[in-house]
Parts: structure tokens; C-alpha cells; sequence
């Protein structure tokens, strides 16, 4: 006898799902395209970006100059800080505030200069970086005195090739202007120290003293800035930047660059 029963669909007794369960299994679905319309358009203020904000961010971006620039000019401020001190108290310690960022800074053009042909990025920094802390350790322990002079002229000296090699490299009129305003600057601000230097007790003598040794540093402190704002025009020729040099309160000199936009 065959128990099994043949099935051939439901029973005669039943009547379908209840009609609650049958909307949800038969009907139709939703399509979630999107947040409820009631909360579109309402972000807090801080969280929307709008396209004026990323249109004012990327120009900053264009507009702004490599962080060894702005290493050199934090440097330059330190050289003026130290120098401050050491004029101020004419002691031992001080002095080395003064003469070591002088090392230091010079370091830094050599840098400036000679890094866009120089293969290995990474190797130049490095060196200069362990000779400027090894040279002011030996500083603070050994106080060169002539040997200190002959030292930085010696690093002078290697710049002043890269830096002829720039001049004449050079179109534009402003920045050759900015270049003779350098060789002028540290030529007279020299000639102001050389001069208080030899004849210090004859000048004291005189009813108007001009102070040369002042001098040399009010000369010294442009030629700083007139330094670093070629190199910064001579870098953004290299990069492609479209540099310009302008002038604030018509009469400082500073350099204008319109990087490329990044498609």
C-alpha cells in the first residue's frame, strides 16, 4: 500500500496569505535613490564645501613657495636674534648664537644653489645637515677664532660661482636689479666694517661717529633679503612658475608666482 501522498498544490482549506503579508511579498519595491527630500540641503554650515572655498584653497597652494625658502628666511631670523644677543652682552656663549647661524644660513644657500643638479635628494641635506651640527659642537668646544673667518669665507666663496651662473641666466630686468642690489649691498656693507675694523680708534675721535660696524649689519640685514629673493625667482623659473617680481608701497621688491593648475 502506497502511503505516500501525491501533492498537486495547497490544501483545499487554504485560502492565500493574509493580505498584510501578501503586500509585503508581492509588492512592488523601493528604490532607495538618495537621502528623504526633507533633510536634503540641510548640512550644518561647517561640514559643506563650498566651490569658493576650494577655489580660494588651490590658489594659496599656486601661489606659495617651496619650505626651504621658508626654512632660509626662519634661519635669517635666528642669525639677527643671536646676533642681537651677542651685541648685547659680548660674551662667549652669545657669541656662538652669533656665529654658528652664520655657518648654518650659509649651508643653506649651498643648498638653495646647487640642489637642482644635485641627483641623489636625499644625500646633500643629509651631509649638510650632520656638518652644520658636527661644526657647532666643535664651535662651542674649541671657540675658533681666525679659523672661524677663514671657514665662512671658504663657504662664501662656493657660492658665488652658482650664483654668477644664475645672473646670467637671468632675462629678466627686475631680478638682474635684485641681483645687482645684493653685490651692492654687501659690497658697501664690507667696506663699512673693514673700515670700523682698521680705524675704530680714529673714527671714536671724530665729532660724528658713523658707526660702521652698524652699518655693516643695516647692509647686511637687505642683503639677506635681496638674496633671497632672487634665488626665489631664479627657483621658480626652474619649476616653471611664472615668476614676476612687484613691489610693495612701490618700493620693496618681491616675487609674484602663478603656479600652473594641475589638470
Amino acid at each position: 500500500m502506497d502511503f505516500r501522498r501525491k501533492i498537486t498544490g495547497p490544501p483545499p482549506d487554504f485560502a492565500g496569505p493574509p493580505s498584510d503579508i501578501a503586500g509585503i511579498t508581492a509588492g512592488p519595491r523601493r528604490k532607495v535613490a538618495g537621502p528623504p527630500p526633507d533633510l536634503a540641503g540641510k548640512l550644518p554650515d561647517h561640514r559643506r564645501i563650498s566651490p569658493e572655498s576650494c577655489r580660494t584653497t588651490a590658489g594659496l597652494r599656486r601661489k606659495r613657495f617651496e619650505k626651504r625658502f621658508s626654512v632660509l628666511h626662519i634661519s635669517n631670523m635666528i642669525l639677527a636674534i643671536g646676533s642681537m644677543l651677542y651685541h648685547a652682552t659680548l660674551q662667549h656663549m652669545q657669541q656662538q648664537g652669533d656665529e654658528t647661524p652664520m655657518v648654518w644660513e650659509m649651508l643653506l644657500y649651498i643648498y638653495i644653489l646647487y640642489s637642482p643638479d644635485w641627483h641623489y635628494k636625499s644625500t646633500m641635506p643629509t651631509f649638510l645637515f650632520l656638518y652644520g651640527a658636527a661644526f657647532a659642537v666643535a664651535h662651542a668646544l674649541f671657540r675658533f677664532g681666525i679659523g672661524f673667518k677663514v671657514h665662512y669665507a671658504v663657504l662664501c666663496l662656493l657660492c658665488i660661482p652658482r650664483m654668477y651662473k644664475y645672473y646670467i641666466h637671468t632675462t629678466d630686468v627686475p631680478a638682474k636689479r635684485l641681483a645687482k642690489l645684493y653685490l651692492a649691498t654687501i659690497t658697501v656693507g664690507s667696506l663699512c666694517w673693514l673700515c670700523d675694523r682698521l680705524f675704530c680708534e680714529k673714527i671714536s675721535l671724530w665729532y660724528f661717529n658713523p658707526q660702521g660696524h652698524a652699518l655693516w649689519h643695516t647692509f647686511m640685514g637687505f642683503n639677506s633679503y635681496f638674496a633671497n629673493t632672487f634665488l626665489m625667482f631664479c627657483r621658480a623659473q626652474q619649476r616653471g612658475w611664472n615668476p614676476k617680481v612687484v613691489h610693495a608701497m612701490g618700493w620693496l621688491p618681491y616675487v609674484k608666482i602663478d603656479k600652473p593648475k594641475v589638470q
